[in-house]
């Protein structure tokens, strides 16, 4: 590992989260806080590859993370993997590389086919992207 690539230690209360899938695996890695309640906790530390040409978080990154962190949020809520059928972002302030990008969201609502998530990220304590999303229910086949 590149000494540019080296993660300090996660924020208190964070652990590495496990795969989530090979897009998910070659972006992170990626930490989640594990306790009890409505919210769904989850942060990546900024690293040079998730930066744009000016050294800033890439909104990609950001929405990727966002988008990630509220469907583990419906499955959190409802026991149930999902698929993302709208999202949306907006972007309120920069986060650069060597900070940590800290992510919180919740369901605000489900029904039998759908779940309704909102979602907030920030570094340094600064809003840095919130966004919303419903999400597809899937059923296993079978």
């Amino acid at each position: 590992m590149a000494e540019q690539d080296i993660i300090p230690d996660p924020p208190e209360g964070f652990v590495a989260s496990g795969s989530r899938g090979p897009f998910s695996s070659h972006n992170g890695p990626y930490f989640h806080r594990a306790q009890p309640g409505e919210l769904t906790e989850q942060a990546f530390y900024a690293l040079p590859r998730h930066a744009n040409g000016l050294g800033l978080v890439h909104g990609g990154m950001l929405t990727a993370f966002l988008d990630g962190l509220m469907g583990a949020a419906v499955y959190r809520s409802v026991r149930q993997t999902a698929v993302t059928i709208h999202l949306s972002v907006d972007f309120l302030h920069m986060a650069r590389v060597g900070e940590w990008v800290m992510g919180e969201a919740k369901v605000t609502r489900a029904t039998r086919d759908v779940a309704f998530v909102e979602a907030r990220a920030h570094a340094n304590g600064v809003d840095v992207v919130r966004g919303s999303g419903v999400f597809k229910l899937m059923r296993r086949h079978g």
